[in-house]
């Protein structure tokens, strides 16, 4: 065996031993823990009336926190990269604020702004809106943890762009809202998929800032991360266990559609799904033999 193929050996081996003593073996326990009463018990645990509704409101403000981050990202991207203005270096790099922060010191952060007895609090209960202990409380949380995501995956995309094509489609007479939708959309949409998708998984699994300003309500402020953190101090960890399994299997199929939608079009499909009388000119040459 030549040297340079003992390294590529080597460092092959040190990469998957890595990822599976830090990923695979983890999940294969959790999963087998889930899975020990069958899955007739995995079902059962995760369709139990205050576990379901863990994971619906889990799935409901993790959706919402990816639309509204998609929207806002965006633009905040946008502006970061596009316009000076003074300040820009600063709030650049109060984006990376929430990778740095721990999820614990960003719920206290919350409770202190717009708690009960807060200003801004206050003034919010007068109009009818409380965030502490309700629903919006969980979305802004999930907000402000998710944050960076579309911003930090779009702003490369958007650096690289060329100008070209927009300044062609102004020229041509269309509106900055009709360029902005049918030229640069498309042209950083790999981009704004990985950020919405990591958006997503992202959110379903907060816990540290969720904990403080949602009030763990059973069946009205609790979600599904919260829900396995209670499980296990009633000592029950089958149910835990598989209500983890269960956002694990949501969050894998998400970033496994990730993976294929960021692909060029022709590759999306696995290869025993696509067409297989295709033109000779769209086979790649590693297929041919």
């Amino acid at each position: 065996m030549t040297p340079h193929k003992l390294l590529e050996l080597s460092l092959r081996s040190a990469a998957i031993g890595y990822v599976s003593l830090l990923i695979l073996l983890p999940l294969a326990a959790i999963a087998h823990q889930s899975f020990i009463g069958g899955i007739a018990h995995f079902i059962e645990d995760i369709s139990s009336p205050q576990a379901s509704s863990a994971l619906i409101l889990t799935l409901e403000a993790a959706f919402l926190t990816t639309v509204i981050n998609a929207i806002l990202g965006t633009l905040s991207a946008i502006v970061l990269v596009r316009y000076e203005f003074p300040g820009r270096w600063f709030l650049n790099a109060l984006v990376d604020l929430p990778f740095a922060i721990p999820t614990l010191v960003t719920g206290l952060m919350i409770a202190a702004v717009y708690g009960p007895t807060s200003m801004a609090g206050t003034w919010l209960q007068q109009g009818g809106l409380t965030l502490l202990y309700a629903k919006p409380g969980i979305v802004l949380a999930m907000l402000l943890v998710t944050m960076p995501f579309t911003i930090r995956s779009l702003q490369p995309v958007l650096i690289e762009l060329e100008r070209e094509q927009e300044d062609a489609a102004f020229s041509l007479g269309a509106s900055p809202w009709t360029t902005f939708w049918k030229v640069t959309v498309p042209s950083v949409l790999p981009g704004l998929l990985t950020g919405v998708f990591l958006t997503f998984v992202r959110a379903l699994g907060e816990f540290g800032s969720i904990v403080i300003v949602a009030g763990n309500i059973p069946m009205k402020t609790q979600v599904a991360s919260v829900y396995v953190y209670g499980e296990i101090e009633s000592y029950n960890p089958q149910g835990a266990t598989s209500v983890s399994v269960f956002i694990l299997l949501i969050s894998f199929l998400v970033l496994i559609l990730l993976e294929r939608l960021t692909r060029p079009p022709g590759e999306r499909m696995p290869r025993w799904l696509r067409w297989p009388n295709r033109p000779l000119d769209m086979v790649r040459p590693s297929e041919i033999g």
